[in-house]
This record gives C-alpha cells, structure tokens and sequence, in this order.
C-alpha cells in the first residue's frame, strides 16, 4: 500500500474509534464527548496537512514552471485554507445542534472565498477587456 493509503486508514479508523467512544460518553460525560470530537478533529486536520504537504509543493512548482505568478499561488491556498477552517467550524456547530450558526459560518466563509478572490477577477476581466479590444 502506498503513503496515502496508509494515512486514509489510520485517519478512518481513528474517526471511527472516536465516533464510538464519543457515543459512549456522550451519555455521562457530553462535554468530553464534544472535546473529544473537537480534539480528533483537530488530529485528523493536521494529519492531512502534513499529508498534502507534498501536494502543495508539486502546485507550487507547476505554478512556478508555468510562469504563474504568485498571486494566484496564494489566493488558491487562502481559499482552500479558508474553505478548511468554514468546514471544520460548520461541522462543530452542527455536532452542538446549532445550525442557524453554521449557516451564518458557511455564508461568512464563502463571502470571505469571494474576497480574497477580487484579485484574480480583475485580472481576468482585464484579459477579457485586452482581447475585446
């Protein structure tokens, strides 16, 4: 089996012991059951950084190869860090029976995509704009 393989079982099976031991507690003990969800989930987040680590390197340097500038390198990872962070903060307001906030969440999060984004629009209307003229 290869890296990713491995790192997806021990992720699965990790979320999965902790889905089982967050049942159990949540009937004694339902705030170390939330703990417990969050603290995993934080585990699970960090174990899939460290795993696209080297992801984000080969972007890098297909962006760098290509001529690329920068710019678009770092709104691509702001979004995808953005859209991680709505993620994980829509899916602890749900485990908590709040939904109203994670909708709230969700439509900051996707405002907050749209405005790191302005900058590769206006780049692209302008190329729009070059080849209308």
């Amino acid at each position: 089996m290869g890296f990713i393989e491995m790192d997806m079982i021990t992720i699965t099976g990790l979320a999965v012991i902790a889905a089982a031991f967050s049942v159990l507690l949540k009937n004694k003990n339902p705030e170390y059951s939330m703990f417990l969800s969050l603290a995993v989930g934080v585990l699970i987040i960090g174990m899939l950084i460290s795993a696209a680590a080297p992801l984000f390197e080969w972007m890098q340097s297909l962006f760098t190869a290509t001529g690329a500038s920068a710019e678009y390198v770092q709104i691509l990872f702001k979004s995808l860090g953005i859209c991680f962070i709505t993620q994980i903060a829509c899916d602890s307001c749900r485990d908590m029976g709040e939904t109203a906030i994670a909708a709230k969440v969700e439509t900051a999060g996707k405002l907050a995509v749209l405005l790191v984004s302005l900058p590769l629009f206006q780049q692209v209307l302008e190329i729009v704009r070059g080849l209308m003229e």
